[in-house]
């Protein structure tokens, strides 16, 4: 029992720094860090296999289309309305919580906090 533990950890530490040693090596090279160049500025899922995405590439911004085959320009829009819209959208998904119940507000109790959370989630998360 005790000689199962002593792998345990020892097959744990050897894990730990394998994962240790490739995310130096990674750093090392850069690999993983953005530069600020681009940057995805919404995304949108058309069916199991493609999205439309907004892209700012430096001071231009792209809508383009992808798929598992191929990434298509569909358009170059104006920076300032991504802009604005962006900024519209904010506020609606960060609703204060509603002024018959301001004990709850900021609280864990509190279902808008919690609707804003997942709704950030679901924008930070892609589905390949």
């Amino acid at each position: 029992m005790t000689w199962m533990v002593v792998r345990l950890v020892l097959s744990l530490a050897f894990i730990g720094a394998v994962l240790w040693f490739a995310a130096r090596v990674a750093q090392k090279r850069g690999v993983g860090q953005g530069n600020g160049l681009i940057e995805v500025v919404a995304r949108q899922r058309m069916g199991r296999a493609s999205s439309v995405s907004v892209v700012r590439i430096a001071d231009r911004v792209l809508v383009v289309g992808s798929t598992e085959e191929q990434v298509t320009l569909l358009a170059e829009v104006d920076g300032d309305l991504v802009a604005e819209a962006m900024a519209e959208r904010r506020p609606a998904t960060a609703a204060p919580a509603a002024a018959g119940v301001p004990a709850l507000a900021g609280s864990v109790f509190d279902r808008n906090g919690w609707t804003t959370f997942v709704a950030q989630l679901r924008e930070r998360t892609v589905r390949r």
